[in-house]
């Protein structure tokens, strides 16, 4: 060891210092080796994700990746490995230390050994949970693990923070070279070697965030204050707030204890679930001492590769705690889950103050690829926290927890350097650093301005000319019965031109009925942001012309979509409806949203559609005003917002909705009187690992006499797409009511039968099935008759009824198909169960598909 005397000299004489840091140089550069490798099976010699590699002499080590790879750096006082998993011999690597750069293979041969009364086995033997310790012991973590979370505590808080970065992986010389990334070639001077992949990566976005983290346990309450809020963005081309909120639903905060973990908006069973020692394989790998803890290193895999479980290695305390104290776990390579070639979670649990357990150290790294290529070029992501000044078990006011779960302070978002130099947990690296200097820097190349115009035009369907944006494209050409040919043209003003105010307007033309439709809007917000930014809170006036389908509000698509031209059977009875609308929304973070509503409609039959009333007299219009009021309770909503619609994150709470609408006769020209009431319940229901079922439960009642226009019309679908909440196999205008309840039943397997079947499983096809049901009926005096002057339900030109009344019998239909085909794709095989004697009514099998993207 140096004296003191010798370091003060050393700093009088530069030549000693010189020296001195010369030689520090020479050591540090040759301090660390960088160790790829590849894990396989020495028979077959498929790739073993998820081994424990382990470096020799020290408590640092990795885990191989769904393909088997893994990146590691030593230094040359310990140069071997211990690769390490459930089912095979433990297997030592020594490498050369006067190589910077090591390239290994390690071959690992079946188990076939006796443990503690136990077979081990390779996963071609039989394996059972009777009399096997590695299964008592997950029983003895499970038992013990209400007792180790952290909500056993009466109270805790901390600082958190937390990084979540997204790098481009794999970046080769080739990408590097093409010529349309000559005018970015200075993004290449961030490039970095991972050290995690040991893949060159180029960064692309970065996200901060520091906030204070309350909890009581009685009554329950969490609550999150976030002081500091930092990302990268683009600008005006997508909406920043939505992508941070999706990134977040995919990297959600992972509790290693709870029963189903919720990750890329998904969720798995998890491997300390009571159920879990049916689908899951358990094994004691070894013993060790981790930070002075003697512990079991206890691995677990699913049973069947192909379900949506984990694989990984859990350290428990050998003590009467059974606390898990580290964990490190992942997916199988062959798990049915999309997009996702590598997925890590890494957690480290530490006593605090001798009080409770608390995390010390949370990763998530997911590496998607849309392919799935092992040395595919793939997108990067980390989401890495830390925790400082933990307190337990002081008191809370009650007053911290009021308000929304997540509160942002006002100022989060404008904080300078000072204070995330200051804030962060730890500083960034040169590289970090450099994330939020190179995206401003790429935003002002013309090329990328001229690139996210192209891509939010086809994505989006709108292409931005300034302050307007014209679109959307999808409904520019589009046909129907009515009109033959339609062609529209529309377009909307940005925030480039107001903040405060938005406006709408489009016009449309059918070349065979030779009419123009038109529609204008005008919003105004009542907040400090624009009419699409959420919590939505404005005042809307409209008035729109066009052509309608009876009972059809459609709420994610425009209804002259060219996609949904394509119809089966009869579908010309429409109307004209001229429409006067104006509308207050409030929305609230807390998820409660009111609005209301004065709507006037002028409904003129066209088409094969004509209203004609008792006495055989054709009515040439239906002339009805509307006062409504809505209520929709939605906790803890999210949403991703796009250009022209926006997309619910769904989570554990149910939706709620309550609407009333009242039409006083002769106020506007109403021509008749009548209340309304509908209340509508959607839930997601997870049933890992068999699942998730989509619920919604619907019911409406009228009150009033009003001809069959103004009647509960049921959602039919006459077009070749699965619909969700509509009724795929019913005709537009078949079914009317004014009481009915009815429930939509959808379940998504997610592959839980056909991952079990060889050779299906390989093609990540799941099962899907859905029923519908649908009770109503329409009291006497709605029923059209000569004495009460009411519209008759229309007929088809042969004289046959198109309209009915349910009567004491439900209409059902259920299907049943696959989806992620081709990773996009949902194709149902429906069945109609009852009214099969209607005329046209779909009375044999029918085909529908549905695109849908999903993990």
């Amino acid at each position: 060891m140096l004296s003191n005397q010798f370091i003060l000299k050393a700093f009088y004489r530069p030549f000693w210092l010189f020296c001195i840091l010369l030689i520090a140089w020479n050591s540090s550069a040759q301090t660390y080796i960088k160790v790829k490798g590849k894990v396989v099976d020495a028979k077959t010699n498929e790739v073993i994700p998820f081994a424990s590699v382990l470096i020799q002499g020290t408590n640092r080590g990795t885990q191989t990746d769904l393909n088997g790879n893994f990146f590691i750096e030593t230094s040359p006082q310990h140069p071997s490995i211990k690769v390490s998993i459930i089912g095979y011999q433990s297997q030592t690597k020594t490498f050369q230390t006067a190589k910077d750069v090591q390239q290994l293979t390690v071959r690992l041969q079946s188990l076939n050994t006796s443990l503690d009364e136990v077979v081990v086995k390779g996963k071609k033997d039989k394996y059972r949970n009777k009399d096997n310790p590695a299964v008592q012991l997950v029983r003895k973590v499970i038992e013990h693990k209400s007792m180790n979370r952290p909500e056993a505590l009466n109270f805790y808080q901390y600082n958190k923070y937390e990084k979540l970065e997204f790098d481009l992986s794999n970046i080769s010389e080739k990408f590097r070279n093409k010529r349309s990334l000559r005018k970015f070639d200075f993004v290449f001077n961030h490039l970095d070697t991972s050290k995690i992949t040991g893949k060159v990566t180029l960064p692309m976005y970065l996200k901060e965030t520091i906030s204070d983290v309350y909890y009581r346990k009685n009554p329950e309450s969490k609550k999150e204050v976030i002081t500091g809020d930092k990302m990268t963005g683009l600008g005006g081309y997508v909406d920043n707030n939505g992508i941070k909120l999706y990134l977040e639903a995919l990297y959600q905060e992972v509790n290693f204890y709870d029963n189903n973990i919720l990750l890329l908006a998904k969720q798995f069973l998890g491997p300390t679930s009571p159920i879990a020692p049916q689908f899951y394989r358990y094994a004691i790998i070894d013993t060790t001492v981790y930070k002075d803890v003697k512990c079991i290193t206890l691995g677990f895999a699913p049973r069947n590769t192909n379900d949506q479980l984990f694989q990984g290695q859990m350290l428990v305390a050998m003590d009467s705690s059974y606390a898990v104290r580290k964990v490190e776990m992942g997916f199988s390579k062959d798990i049915n889950v999309n997009f996702v070639t590598d997925l890590k979670i890494a957690q480290e649990f530490e006593f605090v103050g001798d009080k409770g357990l608390m995390l010390t150290k949370d990763d998530l790294i997911i590496e998607f690829n849309p392919l799935k290529k092992e040395n595919g070029m793939s997108l990067f992501g980390q989401r890495s926290v830390s925790y400082h000044d933990y307190k337990l078990d002081l008191p809370i006011e009650a007053s911290r927890f009021e308000g929304y779960r997540t509160e942002v302070l006002k100022d989060a978002t404008q904080r300078k350097d000072d204070y995330w130099s200051q804030a962060r947990h730890q500083p960034l690296s040169t590289k970090e650093m450099g994330i939020y200097t190179m995206v401003d820097s790429v935003k002002r190349v013309p090329a990328f301005q001229r690139f996210m115009n192209t891509a939010s035009f086809l994505m989006e369907g709108y292409k931005p000319l300034g302050a307007i944006e014209i679109g959307p494209v999808n409904t520019f050409y589009s046909f129907n019965p009515v009109e033959g040919l339609r062609l529209r043209l529309g377009g909307r003003t940005t925030a480039k031109f107001s903040e405060r105010m938005a406006f709408e307007v489009y016009s449309a033309y059918g070349f065979r009925d030779q009419k123009w439709k038109y529609f204008a809007s005008a919003t105004l917000s009542l907040t400090d942001h624009n009419i699409y930014t959420y919590p939505i809170r404005h005042l809307r006036l409209s008035y729109q012309n066009d052509l309608k389908i009876p009972g059809q509000e459609l709420q994610f698509v425009q209804e002259d979509n060219f996609l949904l031209s394509f119809k089966r059977g009869i579908n010309n009875q429409r109307t004209y409806n001229q429409v006067w609308t104006l509308d207050w929304l409030r929305e609230s973070k807390s998820g409660v949203a009111w609005s209301a509503q004065i709507k006037k409609t002028i409904q003129t039959p066209t088409g094969s559609l004509t209203y004609e009333n008792g006495l055989g007299q054709t009515v040439p219009q239906l002339d009805n005003t509307e006062f409504g009021v809505g209520l929709r309770y939605a906790p803890n909503e999210q949403f991703y917002q796009g250009k022209n619609y926006r997309i619910p994150i769904v989570n554990q709470y149910p939706v709620i909705q309550l609407r009333y609408n009242y039409s006083p006769k002769g106020f506007l020209g109403s021509e008749y009187e009548y209340s309304r009431v509908m209340a509508q319940m959607y839930k997601r229901v997870n049933i890992p690992p068999l699942g998730y079922t989509n619920l919604t439960i619907e019911g409406a009642k009228l009150w009033g006499k009003v001809p069959f226009p103004l009647l509960l019309i049921h959602r039919a679908n006459q077009t070749y797409s699965y619909q969700l909440e509509s009724y795929n196999l019913m005709n537009f205008l078949e079914f009317v009511s004014d009481q009915y309840a009815t429930i939509f039943f959808d379940h998504h397997f997610n592959g839980f039968f056909f991952n079990k079947i060889p050779l299906l499983n390989r093609l990540k096809i799941r099962e899907v099935a859905s029923f519908t049901g649908l009770w109503g009926s329409v009291s006497d005096q709605n029923k059209p008759s000569s004495d009460n002057q009411l519209l008759a339900f229309p007929k088809y030109a042969n004289g046959d009824p198109i309209t009915y009344s349910l009567d004491h019998r439900p209409y059902m239909e259920m299907s049943v198909g696959v989806e992620n085909v081709f990773k996009i794709l949902r194709i149902d095989l429906l069945k109609r169960l009852s009214y099969l004697d209607h005329p046209n009514a779909p009375s044999s099998l029918a085909v529908r598909f549905r695109v849908k993207f999903d993990f």
